[in-house]
């Protein structure tokens, strides 16, 4: 008589169903209002750089204290989401960075501006690898790479948002900028949709020995497609052949089976958080800084933004069929190559076209990246270790936007594009040290054991 399948296999074995849809969107709405509250800053600093007589050193502050608070809240968050749950810490990350948005519209000096982003940062950093995990856990496996980057694909809605505040709210007038950080509040109110609406990790509900309650929401979806646990026999998602007990102690992001995924998972992250942040906090400040007026910067900025959603959705493709390791190194090549021309290019049509290239491929490559990140690690580390890539990615983020005054100085547009073009390469190159997960069931609460070379074949965990 054949076992009874585990909860795990009866979530991969399910269909998309409507449930699935309904978490989606509930976390991709929250995404996108991370997204938004990002962008946000990129359209303030073009319009307080002329209102407020900034510098280019006030600038980079602004760009990257927030990025600050991101660094700290990326890793806290990860750390409580494996503690108190995911949904929980999802609520309270909205609420956190969604009541901080609303007070920045009161700021009085840079000081206060630079104290809000602050908190503001720690709320987002904290936000996006506890939905990416929670998401990630419910996907069905055959599934689960396209379903986050669908996910991801909604940080492009909130960046655009951000750029149509910035077009028709920030360029408005003189409290423009005030008025788009009181849109920015609209994430402390959504909190509430979250907590109540969303379903909690079946694997973190396991984990916790919470077991009636991961039950009673499996039921849940396979109810709404009219599914029993006897009903359809179980095809389990390829797993690892070699994996071990976790053992206590040694059972973390640093344990032995561990050390060479997280550190090629930190490098990636490292990489295209410096370049994408480099980039995109000061496109509308550099084209500003060309000569085009501020509407006329916000116009291109929109446009070249438009070109994130195909980038998602061809890496939505990919990660199912190439797999999620080729398909980021490749986006990462694509986005170095498409920095390089965007840095020289002099032309109006040249930089929304080139602007565009990168905006396709960068936002591509989050989308695999996010996909990769939550499978690296087994479910009690899961969050935490997502949230401490993110993390240390933040470091760079911090760093890029305060690096490009100095390159600008020294070599124009062009060796700022050419560093970011490097960084993105470097990335490309990290990639190696990564597993392949396509196909393959999550990683439960065991560490895969260490296979030389990690290369998998067919989806298998190696």
């Amino acid at each position: 008589m054949p076992a009874a399948p585990t909860l795990d296999e009866r979530l991969d074995r399910l269909p998309f169903t409507s449930r699935h849809r309904r978490l989606l969107l509930g976390s991709g709405v929250g995404w996108a209002l991370d997204a938004m509250d990002v962008g946000l800053i990129s359209f303030v600093m073009a319009a307080l750089a002329t209102q407020w007589q900034l510098s280019a050193g006030q600038l980079g502050w602004i760009g990257s204290i927030g990025f600050v608070g991101m660094a700290i809240g990326a890793s806290l968050g990860g750390l409580l989401a494996d503690r108190l749950g995911r949904r929980q810490v999802f609520a309270l990350t909205l609420l956190v960075y969604g009541l901080a948005t609303g007070a920045a519209a009161l700021s009085w000096s840079v000081t206060a501006l630079l104290v809000f982003r602050f908190v503001i940062g720690l709320g987002l950093g904290a936000e996006l690898p506890v939905a990416s995990t929670l998401v990630s856990e419910f996907a069905p496996a055959r599934i689960r790479g396209r379903v986050v980057v669908i996910l991801e694909a909604f940080w492009a809605v909130g960046w655009m948002l951000a750029a149509l505040i910035g077009y028709f709210v920030v360029a408005s007038g003189p409290d423009g900028w005030r008025w788009a950080f009181a849109l920015g509040a609209v994430p402390a109110v959504y909190a509430v949709v979250v907590r109540r609406g969303l379903p909690e990790s079946v694997r973190f509900l396991q984990a916790k020995g919470r077991l009636e309650e991961a039950e009673a929401t499996v039921r849940a979806f396979e109810d709404s497609v009219g599914f029993r646990p006897e009903d359809v026999p179980v095809q389990p998602a390829t797993t690892s052949p070699a994996t071990s007990p976790a053992a206590p102690g040694r059972s973390g992001i640093f344990a032995p089976a561990m050390r060479r995924r997280t550190a090629g998972l930190w490098a990636v992250w490292f990489c295209i958080n410096f370049a994408y942040y480099g980039a995109f906090i000061w496109i509308p400040t550099l084209l500003v800084a060309q000569g085009f007026d501020l509407v006329k910067s916000f116009e291109y900025t929109l446009l070249i933004t438009l070109a994130q959603l195909p980038g998602y959705a061809v890496a939505a493709v990919l990660v199912e069929r190439w797999g999620r390791r080729p398909t980021l190194a490749t986006f990462l090549l694509g986005s170095a190559v498409a920095a390089v021309l965007f840095g020289s290019a002099e032309t109006a049509t040249g930089i929304v076209a080139t602007g565009m290239l990168l905006s396709f491929a960068n936002l591509g490559a989050w989308g695999a990246l996010y996909a990769a990140t939550p499978e690296v690690y087994p479910t009690h580390v899961r969050a935490s270790g997502a949230g401490a890539a993110a993390g240390f990615g933040r470091i760079a983020s911090i760093l890029a936007p305060l690096s490009v005054p100095p390159l600008l100085a020294l070599g124009g547009t062009l060796l700022v594009f050419a560093v970011l073009g490097a960084a993105f390469a470097l990335g490309a190159l990290a990639t190696v040290l990564l597993p392949e997960m396509r196909g393959a069931a999550l990683p439960g609460t065991a560490v895969p054991a260490e296979v030389p070379g990690e290369v998998g074949t067919g989806g298998a965990v190696r």
